[in-house]
């Protein structure tokens, strides 16, 4: 599709940043590298939009991966905020503001009875398995392929072709050492599940997971999967990890755990719980999380975790998400916005998989579902790049990748949804 959208100050402030910052970015799904061509750089956000430093505006499908569930720059959020700045940036000591936090994290998801604040989601997850080993007393980890925990070296490791495989190091840098106490399984792969915890009897410390998966896109579990999970955990005395750093007050205000009404025993939250800013947490039952230092011999830290201003957007984000829940606009807007891209897509005979749990979505280029990594795998990542392209060339900033889920925000209007469809329905009108 022909364009004359000008984007000549973001290819010249790519290439500056390429000769300061590796790849010039400072997170890789930045680059736009599986769908090519040069990333926009954002100037400022308001509202479902983005504006970029050429000037153009984009109704914004990102919401910064996940955490603007209420729109960019809200303004009671950004008047917390400024009234934390007034006080003090930082003080490296305990404020009224973090005992606030965890009190709305707390009441929001019931089986965390404590909580601990970080900085982001992967020292949550990170912390997690450090806590659920000392619990234990126990080595090996259990993660599925295609869930994404942070960068945490343990878990940067991707499923050999076996179903059940020692994990094998996906990065350059970390040691084979540290990931061979980590099992990679398939997601949704419940004979796969029983055989391990039958092959390592009392040894497994934990079982990690995204309760929805955001990170090969949109995957949701089984019923018996789930229920294979808590069984098999609680009989063996494992711990059971839900990573909910993108589900949490995003598929419901107590995250995925209270749809599908599994209680885990840890659970880390990220994105929304900061409000925007650079927060996250961990937390669950009171007799794991009293291992943690000083109430117990775990030893994590942070000199900026709980910042003040990070914890008056979170508390704020969550007062509001509580006081005026979002959530029936939310699935309406979004289911809506679902059945307008299949339908668009079937009536010009391409095939999709759209998966969708409330407001997180994901539209597969893809003949079959979606139900673990190598099903995943199988995506028309070309066609998504030509989708991406095509959607952006018209205002629709959708996210950079066929492997991440999209987000509405509570000020996307129906109409926004209506554009973002006819805008689809003319790229796939060019692939027929």
């Amino acid at each position: 599709m022909e364009t004359s959208v000008s984007r000549e100050k973001s290819v010249r402030a790519f290439e500056r940043a390429r000769q300061l910052i590796p790849g010039g970015v400072n997170s890789p799904a930045r680059a736009f590298g599986a769908v090519g061509g040069v990333p926009l750089f954002i100037d400022h956000a308001s509202g479902q939009h983005l504006y970029d430093v050429d000037g153009n505006r984009y109704l914004d499908y990102i919401g910064s991966w996940g955490p603007m569930i209420l729109g960019h720059a809200h303004p009671e959020v950004l008047a917390a905020i400024a009234e934390a700045a007034s006080k003090g940036t930082s003080f490296g000591a305990p404020t009224e503001r973090e005992s606030h936090l965890a009190e709305l994290i707390l009441a929001a998801v019931p089986s965390m009875e404590r909580v601990r604040l970080v900085s982001s989601g992967t020292e949550a997850t990170m912390s997690a398995i450090r806590v659920a080993r000392g619990a234990t007393g126990r080595s090996k980890i259990i993660k599925f392929a295609g869930c994404y925990h942070g960068h945490v070296d343990s878990l940067l490791v991707s499923a050999g072709s076996a179903a059940a495989t020692l994990g094998v190091p996906d990065s350059p840098g970390v040691t084979a050492g540290t990931s061979q106490d980590t099992i990679v399984l398939n997601y949704n792969d419940v004979a796969a599940l029983e055989n391990v915890f039958a092959e390592h009897p009392h040894t497994i410390a934990a079982v990690i997971l995204e309760p929805v998966v955001g990170n090969m896109g949109t995957v949701i579990p089984t019923p018996s999967f789930l229920q294979a999970l808590r069984t098999l955990t609680k009989s063996d005395g494992a711990v059971l990890i839900f990573d909910e750093v993108m589900t949490g007050f995003r598929v419901a205000y107590g995250g995925a755990q209270s749809l599908f009404g599994i209680d885990p025993d840890i659970t880390t939250l990220g994105k929304i719980v900061g409000g925007g800013m650079p927060l996250a947490a961990y937390g669950g039952k009171a007799s794991i999380m009293d291992n943690v230092m000083p109430a117990g011999k775990v030893y994590q830290a942070g000199t900026l975790a709980g910042n003040p201003l990070a914890t008056a957007a979170g508390a704020k984000t969550l007062e509001l998400l509580r006081d005026n829940p979002p959530y029936d606009h939310l699935e309406k807007i979004c289911s809506t916005l679902g059945q307008g891209l299949q339908s668009a897509a079937k009536a010009h005979g391409i095939p999709t998989q759209l998966q969708r749990v409330g407001s997180m979505m994901t539209l597969f280029f893809n003949e079959s579902p979606v139900i673990d990594w190598p099903s995943a795998d199988r995506s028309d990542r070309k066609r998504f790049a030509r989708y991406f392209w095509s959607l952006i060339d018209q205002g629709i900033y959708m996210p950079c990748s066929q492997f991440e889920a999209l987000f509405v925000s509570a000020t996307h209007t129906m109409s926004d949804i209506e554009q973002t469809i006819d805008a689809a329905s003319r790229f796939f009108q060019t692939e027929t």
